[in-house]
């Protein structure tokens, strides 16, 4: 192993169940839900565990659920092996989980954070967004172009070289994806989201988050977390404090972001979450580094006896 880092899933990671049995085994875990209920005065812990789905969708809990999850993963993980990642990472709403990893806010601060966020992109109701995989090389720019005469387009996620995802008005998006899939991309899929995120409707969303991250109390991280908006390495409190409500509205440059650790050493990852979406993704961005993953009592175990493994024979 040359360097390791640790990432965190976004949105669409959830799934009924998660974290529950984290929470029946190890204490570390349990103390992270039962703060998650006590801080943001609702049961994000029976949300997890039991639902319902149609519930959990929706961003207002989506969000804090996830966050929740990732952080108590990584707290029962730290229980069983302490090691500090070169670099931290989270594919949007998991940059929360990130910038807790490196010190940038602590667990009140964190869950308080994401609340409000997703309480402000929950008012996001227009627009839509969908993924393209397999678009062939330089067609996504021309169908943006083409798309934009209907209204407004834009990419929301850098997934993997061979998935984007694609925000902005109903009309336009379909608009792009018609064009992408007679250049040949493979599927085009509407999601299930509500409203256009990572665009230019959540522009008031990020303004009004701005205003409340200025209050916050932050760190500047003791590990380096790269962040979504421009794939870089970001240690001051106040670049996260500027970065936080630009992410908002702006790319996810989750390609880029992984490329860039995978550049400066990293050839290890470890994922805290629900699934398993960042490992998919990894093999897609870069085949050749590992991807190991914490969600549950068996997938913890077997990481951390793998991790010792490696440890062992460096």
């Amino acid at each position: 192993m040359n360097k390791l880092a640790f990432i965190f899933p976004g949105q669409g990671a959830q799934v009924v169940g998660m974290g529950k049995d984290l929470y029946e085994h190890y204490p570390a875990a349990k103390k992270v839900f039962d703060t998650a209920d006590e801080v943001l005065g609702k049961k994000v812990t029976k949300m997890c565990f039991e639902g319902p789905e149609d519930d959990l969708k929706q961003t207002i809990n989506t969000q804090p659920a996830i966050v929740t999850m990732s952080i108590a993963a990584l707290e029962a993980f730290k229980s069983k092996l302490n090691l500090t990642p070169h670099f931290t990472a989270g594919h949007s709403l998991g940059e929360y989980c990130a910038m807790f990893c490196s010190g940038v806010m602590n667990l009140k601060t964190t869950l308080l954070a994401i609340q409000k966020r997703a309480t402000l992109m929950n008012k996001v109701n227009k627009g839509m967004m969908a993924a393209v995989l397999n678009a062939p090389e330089g067609s996504i720019e021309k169908a943006l172009k083409e798309a934009s005469k209907e209204g407004y387009v834009d990419v929301a996620n850098y997934n993997s070289p061979v998935q984007v995802v694609l925000t902005g008005d109903e009309k336009a998006v379909n608009k792009a994806g018609e064009i992408l899939t007679q250049a040949g991309a493979r599927r085009f899929v509407p999601l299930a989201v509500s409203g256009a995120f990572h665009s230019k409707y959540l522009n008031e969303a990020s303004k009004e988050f701005g205003e409340f991250a200025k209050e916050l109390d932050l760190s500047s991280a003791s590990v380096p977390v790269v962040t979504n908006v421009d794939a870089s390495a970001t240690i001051s409190a106040e670049d996260f404090r500027s970065k936080m409500p630009r992410q908002i509205c702006s790319s996810v440059h989750w390609t880029q972001t992984i490329e860039n650790m995978v550049k400066n050493g990293v050839d290890t990852f470890v994922e805290f979450g629900p699934g398993k979406v960042l490992a998919g993704l990894n093999k897609k961005i870069n085949p050749e580094v590992k991807t190991y993953n914490v969600y549950d009592k068996e997938s913890l175990e077997s990481t951390v006896s793998a991790l010792e493994h490696e440890l062992a024979n460096v």
